[in-house]
């Protein structure tokens, strides 16, 4: 799913996406490539999830699809509070040896 997510180009089209549904050549239109390599991007977009495409006549329209992003916000959710619990546990612990080191240093007269 995030992999999807590692190009800019596909960023790009997602954010876009983001303002509404958009037919392929609309969305090819600002990268400079041909549309066959454009559409690789399309491709793995939807094969990820992320967009979902529609055909009607000759134009093909996408449209971001909802449920991926509500996917990825959650697990990010759950990252989220992990490293903030280990962030926290290392200032405690940074804080605490710290202190622990200045008491040492007052008792020895260092």
């Amino acid at each position: 799913m995030f992999q999807a997510l590692a190009d800019p180009t596909r960023r790009a089209v997602l954010g876009r996406l983001g303002q509404g549904p958009a037919s392929i050549s609309e969305l090819a239109e600002p990268f400079d490539m041909a549309l066959p390599s454009f559409m690789k991007h399309i491709r793995l977009l939807e094969a990820s999830g992320w967009i979902r495409t529609n055909k009607a006549g000759r134009v093909r329209t996408c449209a971001i699809e909802k449920e991926q992003f509500a996917v990825a916000e959650s697990w990010l959710a759950e990252q989220r509070a992990v490293w903030e619990g280990r962030t926290d546990r290392l200032e405690q612990f940074v804080t605490s040896d710290h202190h622990n080191t200045s008491d040492n240093k007052k008792e020895t007269g260092s």
